[in-house]
């Protein structure tokens, strides 16, 4: 590098102006020095506040030559011991320096050495206390001279007369207005810094936008210092009468930049306080008893005054008042929801008409309103006989729903006590795997539930009228179905021979066929829609041989084939197409089994020695439903902890019919 590129670098890192927050951090953070020493910096802040805006006012009026008072401002004067010789120190480091970005700094630089264990709140107001002596001074010297003789004297003496006579005044008016307006907002630069700095009480947890605001105080800090360095600078130019004079305006631009940006996180960060102490309100409200009423005017409306809910059955609009001592089922949803997802809450709807002490409520999940969505909401509005939440904006406790009811993009049912207390954080799932024999839905109705070992009549049971007929009659049912065609077609063969074999037919074993895949798309969605709920119901429980037979099943979704054998409404077996075909298709091999053991046990014998030799894991492919999945589960095949795999999937080429459109 030839010496001039290496004298223009050199330059570069003194001059501010050219320097980046990064280099200006590292040569500033060196003169500061960690210290407990307490300043009364808040007492200081006022007075130099109270000082500079009578001063700057005295100097609009000067060179506006109006008299404009500000006697009706009371000023507040605390009790304050001054640092005085601190201020003199400071102000002796900022004066009679000529004009160059370079100097600026490095008086800068020895400023903030000279303040190295003060808070940079400090170091800014005590710099701004020490430009504040003299400024005014001057100021208050030139309003008085003309009437005070010490004044008159005092005021030669600090060369006011020089831009206070009218042909000076008139000179140097735009030099003078440029270094007031810089003053007031250098002055508020420090200002708000103050107001951020009394903000520091909320964890930046809750108020991320603080913990940004403050790393980059020091520079903020940095900026006014400099600035008020340069305005002494240009000030001295002035009363000099110097051919030469201090660039003001880049800094100028500099602080006013800073100000709008600190005003920005300023009310960034008064919005985030906000959503803080709201969210700490409500879960206080949900933790303690209540009135159910009193918890959904603050989760829907907060602040807002609570609008009338439009009830489906009537098309009215109610008060909220109608939800006073009720259970309220919150149904919470994005518009993005089926027919068959509202399909859900009507026997539930249909069950609690009749008894006024439950109530179903719909609250819409919209982050951003538009003409079409609300087109969107007036149709799935008009479906619902339930109660539904027309609000016009976001819901309030929107944040508090996504993360404490971990809600996605699938609907949910939050049940809620009429004291606002939450008997299950998502029954949607416990109502569409068990319908209305799990009412009122609360956790310990579910738990109720689990311990029933005969879950396919609850899942399945309802998908087709045969269904409920052939468990009634204790018959042998096969559900079965995959993505290969070939594969149903030779188990429906298989199956059919040995339901016609000499042996089941002499045992009188009735054998019937369900194939998922042969009905239409709405019931195979039903289907496993049912065993994707009950996978999410019991995800969270003890494992048990249900959970691991629902967890089996779930893995099959998207197998070639599968099958399970239930009789009546107890699981017999469940297996993977390579196992299950090879057992019925073998029936030859352990059909004499069938005379000794019976049908039952035979099969599943049979299936188990099958599945020893082909062992294969279980391959889990779970929606994104509402609620918390857990971080690990166990494969039902084997004891290992199955591997997560996060996959995207694109469902345009479906049918999309029952699909609000």
């Amino acid at each position: 590098m030839s010496a001039k590129s290496l004298l223009q670098n050199a330059e570069n890192e003194r001059n501010p102006l050219t320097m980046s927050d990064e280099q200006i951090l590292e040569q500033i953070y060196s003169t500061h020095v960690h210290s407990d020493t307490k300043f009364d910096v808040a007492s200081l802040f006022i007075l130099v506040e109270n000082t500079l805006r009578r001063s700057t006012h005295i100097v609009d009026n000067f060179v506006q030559g109006s008299h404009a008072s500000l006697e009706n401002i009371d000023d507040k004067i605390p009790q304050f011991s001054s640092p005085l010789c601190t201020l003199k120190q400071i102000a002796f480091e900022m004066s009679c320096k000529p004009p160059s970005e370079e100097i600026a700094h490095k008086t800068t630089l020895s400023i903030l050495n000279k303040l190295a264990k003060y808070e940079w709140d400090a170091k800014a107001v005590l710099t701004l206390a020490a430009f504040a002596l003299e400024y005014s001074e001057f100021w208050f010297l030139a309003q008085y001279q003309p009437t005070d003789p010490l004044a008159k004297s005092l005021a030669i003496l600090k060369r006011v007369p020089v831009l206070t006579r009218p042909a000076a005044l008139q000179k140097h008016r735009n030099a003078i207005v440029e270094v007031n307006n810089l003053v007031k907002a250098t002055l508020q630069v420090i200002e708000v810094i103050f107001e951020l700095e009394k903000l520091t009480t909320y964890d930046t947890k809750d108020v991320p936008a603080l913990g940004i605001a403050i790393e980059q105080i020091p520079v903020d800090v940095y900026w006014a210092i400099i600035t008020i360095v340069s305005v002494v600078t240009q000030i001295d130019c002035l009363t000099t009468e110097s051919e030469h004079g201090q660039e003001l305006s880049h800094y100028g631009q500099k602080i006013n930049i800073i100000l709008s940006k600190l005003r920005k996180q300023i009310t960034l960060c008064n919005q985030q306080i906000d959503e803080a102490e709201y969210y700490r309100k409500l879960r206080k409200l949900f933790q303690t008893p209540t009135e159910i009423m009193e918890v959904l005017k603050v989760l829907i409306f907060n602040k807002d005054a609570p609008q009338p809910l439009f009830h489906g059955a009537t098309k009215t609009t109610v008060d909220i008042t109608e939800l006073k001592k009720k259970n309220v089922y919150l149904f919470v949803s994005s518009l993005d929801i089926t027919e068959e997802e509202i399909s859900v809450l009507r026997p539930v709807y249909d069950t609690i008409k009749t008894k006024d002490q439950y109530k179903i409520v719909w609250i819409p999940i919209v982050e951003a309103w538009t003409e079409q969505l609300r087109k969107k909401f007036e149709i799935l509005k008009s479906k619902m006989p339930w109660y539904v939440v027309q609000y016009s904006g976001i819901i309030a406790g929107y944040k508090y729903i996504k993360e404490e009811w971990h809600f996605k993009k699938s609907p949910m049912v939050v049940v809620l006590s009429p004291q606002g207390k939450v008997q299950h954080s998502n029954a949607f799932h416990l109502i569409q795997a068990h319908g209305i024999r799990a009412f009122p839905f609360t956790t310990s109705n579910e738990e109720e539930i689990h311990r029933e070992i005969n879950w396919v009549g609850s899942v399945v049971g309802n998908i087709h009228p045969i269904i409920n007929t052939w468990m009634k009659e204790q018959k042998y049912i096969f559900f079965y179905g995959g993505k290969d065609k070939e594969w149903i077609q030779q188990f429906t063969k298989y199956v059919t021979t040995l339901s016609n074999d000499v042996v089941i037919k002499e045992a009188k074993i009735s054998i019937e066929l369900f194939c998922v895949e042969k009905e239409d798309k709405s019931l195979v969605k039903r289907f496993w829609s049912g065993i994707e709920s009950l996978f999410v119901t019991k995800v969270h429980k003890p494992v048990d041989a249900v959970t691991q037979e629902v967890q089996k099943m779930l893995s099959y979704k998207n197998e070639t084939g599968w099958a399970l054998l239930s009789k009546g409404s107890s699981v017999v077996v469940s297996g993977h197409g390579t196992t299950i075909l090879k057992t019925v298709a073998e029936f030859e091999k352990w059909k004499e089994l069938v005379i000794k053991k019976g049908f039952e046990l035979s099969f599943k014998e049979y299936h188990d020695k099958i599945e020893v030799t082909t062992h294969r894991c279980s391959h889990l492919e779970i929606p994104n439903v509402a609620g918390k999945l857990p971080e690990t589960i166990k494969c039902p095949d084997c004891p290992r902890v199955m591997e997560i795999f996060i996959s995207y999937k694109c469902c345009h080429n479906e049918n999309t019919s029952n699909a609000i459109q």
